[in-house]
């Protein structure tokens, strides 16, 4: 039986261990979930994460890295917006430690939530084809919540021309003279959708500071009186394509705010940004969509060739809120 020591993440000497640890589990369970030292690092400087406390890891006897956890935790009006990641190595699977990571979600959750009497909804995902993490999920009372796609297109095939209605304006924006009003475009874009969250400047910055972040695939568009009323924000992940040997590019996100959508804009948007992505040289364009969208994203997406390549599980719990320590 595996000995096992619980810690949290200490510092940057801990980086190799992880990623060799999420590289051994990518072989076995072919998931698409591979990572780098550098992607690694970039993940961990988000500063929604306390390094000291949201994220743990689990050694064997020998001192080998054996699973890994965080709690990625937001705070809302009403709740704690609590969503758990993790990876447990293919030999110590099925030893209770899956338990053991949820436990310690909700010992943390309930630890941030109790400060502000908040109720939490802790969240987690897997891939549909993760039958192992579907049944464990589902045996220990989480709810599906939501279906996602990762779609593709290929961008060796033409693209057509983007069409913008008469008097608006397509162009970069400068983020240094106008983060406000991207943000609140973005906000407004998205606040009718499922589990919407604020974009806060504190996390715009983050987006923006990626060494990968590229103006030139970042597009709004702005209406004849001046006002921002949709965008297309592409990346190239540098880091992921060389080590996947793949010139593959994402549509970050896109969308149009309320009283100016069903005008084409989405379409000739999301156009504007593969066009930029082929220039770019990717061969290949990549999203992430909700199937149950409101706004009719996942028919856009249909509608200029994008396919799925698989579905995403979306869980959710909630978690009864006492004060409790972290470990």
């Amino acid at each position: 039986m595996l000995t096992i020591t619980k810690r949290f993440y200490q510092d940057e000497s801990d980086l190799a261990k992880i990623v060799e640890l999420i590289n051994d589990c990518e072989a076995v369970d072919c998931l698409d979930e591979g990572t780098s030292i550098s992607e690694l690092r970039r993940m961990l400087q988000n500063p929604i994460l306390d390094l000291s406390r949201d994220v743990c890891l689990w050694e064997d006897s020998d001192g080998k890295l054996v699973a890994f956890a965080d709690v990625w935790l937001k705070k809302t009006a009403e709740f704690l917006e609590s969503t758990l990641g993790f990876s447990i190595h293919p030999t110590a699977r099925n030893c209770n430690l899956e338990k053991e990571i949820v436990a310690w979600a909700q010992r943390r959750s309930r630890e941030v939530a109790s400060k502000d009497k908040l109720s939490v909804k802790l969240r987690t995902s897997a891939r549909a084809k993760d039958k192992s993490r579907v049944s464990f999920l589902d045996s220990c009372g989480f709810q599906v919540e939501r279906y996602f796609y990762r779609m593709q297109r290929s961008l060796l095939e033409p693209i057509p021309e983007p069409q913008f209605p008469s008097g608006y304006i397509v162009r970069h924006p400068n983020h240094h003279q106008e983060m406000v009003a991207w943000i609140e475009m973005f906000n407004n874009s998205f606040i009718d959708h499922w589990n919407y969250q604020p974009l806060t400047i504190e996390e715009f910055e983050y987006e923006i500071s990626d060494p990968d972040y590229r103006n030139d695939l970042d597009f709004v568009a702005i209406s004849p009186d001046g006002t921002f009323v949709a965008f297309s924000y592409c990346s190239i992940n540098s880091a992921e394509n060389q080590r996947k040997n793949c010139r593959e590019g994402w549509i970050q996100c896109l969308g149009t705010i309320r009283g100016f959508r069903k005008q084409g804009l989405a379409t000739a948007m999301l156009l504007t940004g593969m066009r930029s992505l082929q220039a770019a040289g990717m061969d290949t364009a990549l999203l992430v969509v909700d199937t149950e969208n409101p706004s009719g994203a996942l028919r856009l997406y249909e509608s200029v060739g994008f396919a799925p390549v698989y579905k995403r599980i979306f869980y959710v719990q909630e978690v009864q809120v006492c004060q409790q320590n972290s470990l």
